[in-house]
């Protein structure tokens, strides 16, 4: 029996939680048509509180005692959580869930330039080069002024923004906070979003088929989570990072067969776009990475 190198093993790991993400996004856009925005979020959010909080037991991570430092960058992730949530599911609620995960794509530019805008770190020429052309790709699957333009195109930049925030936000936090609580809060965040706005729609009662959907949207959340955070675990990041980028083929196939979404060229052009700056600036935060590795050991 042939031996998995640890990077398949990420690698595939990885591309089961994009995949798995993705259906569960497929799930929540079909809710769409049956059960209001507030309401799928809060009753997916029970499911992922409960999940979590199971999780934080059985780790050994259910503890609340850490510097002021630590829960400041917590909440501000879970604001970042938040806002990602309901921008994103916004977007996907009005829009071809292709679009919206091409431009989610562009999160690993987005979070290089806030990290060098705000925690100061460096960014060469060569990756603000890419940066600026990934931005082109994004204005390419938004096409402003075009016949396919969507106010809602907005709403998944707004995703992006609040995302990156997030991001930004967990390279402030010491080492000492466990991921699955950190979760497990953000969670609670997004769960509180869906309960506030759900006091001012009409609730609506679940069908055996929106409830089906929101128990598969619920599955596929849980099991992207899992298998993202074993991802990590194995393999180097700079090998494994880069199958994020099969959530948007996922998109594709998905928005088709189950939808009838067909990007037109011009998003399709945008999102490969996005895709070939994305893993170029992967690739040079890695090439960094064991540059910075290398020197000191010269020196010594």
């Amino acid at each position: 029996m042939p031996v998995i190198s640890d990077n398949i093993r990420g690698a595939l790991l990885m591309m089961g939680a994009m995949g798995a993400y993705t259906f569960n996004d497929a799930f929540m856009k079909a809710l769409a048509d049956e059960i209001p925005l507030f309401q799928a979020i809060f009753f997916r959010g029970i499911g992922a509180v409960i999940f979590l909080t199971i999780m934080c037991r059985i780790l050994g991570q259910l503890r609340f005692r850490f510097p002021a430092s630590d829960w400041v960058f917590m909440l501000l992730r879970s604001a970042g959580e938040v806002g990602g949530t309901f921008f994103f599911l916004t977007a996907l609620f009005n829009m071809p869930i292709a679009n919206v995960s091409a431009i989610l794509q562009v999160l690993p530019l987005s979070v290089s330039l806030a990290a060098a805008l705000f925690l100061g770190e460096a960014l060469g020429w060569r990756r603000l080069t890419a940066i600026f052309v990934g931005f082109v790709g994004v204005l390419l699957i938004i096409q402003p002024g075009g016949a396919d333009f969507s106010i809602f195109s907005f709403y998944a930049l707004g995703a992006v923004a609040c995302i990156t925030l997030r991001d930004v936000a967990v390279r402030r936090m010491s080492r000492d906070v466990p991921s699955v609580f950190i979760a497990l809060i953000a969670a609670v965040g997004v769960t509180l979003l869906g309960a506030v706005g759900s006091l001012f729609i009409d609730w609506q009662p679940f069908t055996a088929t929106s409830g089906l959907q929101l128990a598969g949207a619920m599955a596929f959340l849980i099991f992207g989570y899992i298998a993202s955070v074993s991802a990590m675990r194995f393999g180097d990041i700079g090998f494994v990072a880069p199958f994020r980028y099969t959530s948007l083929l996922v998109a594709l196939i998905l928005g088709v067969l189950v939808f009838d979404e067909w990007p037109n060229a011009l998003a399709l052009a945008g999102g490969a776009i996005v895709v070939a700056t994305g893993l170029f600036t992967l690739y040079r935060e890695s090439r960094l990475k064991i540059e910075h590795r290398v020197v000191p050991d010269r020196i010594r």
